[in-house]
């Protein structure tokens, strides 16, 4: 299930691509307009400012910004920094491998063979989407 953080991290990005500017967005005005706790939405947008999403300007008329454009925004990069790895195992992990303790055999494991095929889909659907894709 897709966290609080992502889902928010996203509309937040999507607001902030919808804009359309450059300009700084006050996080009161994101978080109104989507409903959101501003305290909560702090944390998330920092978060996307140290992974290289977002710039910020303090003071009077700051805010957050894309510093990117919105097509150069996968959502692979966005879903790896806000929700963690991908793979809901870590033995199909790309990023994030472990071995699991209680399987004897990744080849013969049948929760690992779905595990992958459930990755793959994930993956193919988060690398043809940007973020330009979700403001279209």
């Amino acid at each position: 299930m897709l966290s609080k953080k992502t889902k928010y991290g996203l509309k937040a990005l999507t607001y902030l691509a919808s804009v359309g500017s450059k300009e700084p967005v006050q996080i009161a005005e994101i978080a109104k307009h989507e409903n959101i706790s501003q305290k909560f939405l702090e944390s998330i947008l920092l978060t996307l400012r140290r992974n290289g999403f977002l710039g910020s300007k303090k003071g009077k008329g700051g805010g957050y910004y894309l510093i990117k454009e919105p097509h150069e925004i996968p959502m692979t990069a966005v879903m790896r920094v806000l929700e963690g790895p991908i793979a809901m195992v870590p033995c199909v992990s790309l990023n994030f491998y472990e071995k699991c303790e209680d399987c004897p055999d990744e080849g013969e494991c049948s929760v690992h063979k779905l595990m992958l095929q459930v990755r793959d889909s994930a993956l193919d659907v988060y690398r043809k989407n940007t973020l330009a894709d979700l403001i279209s």
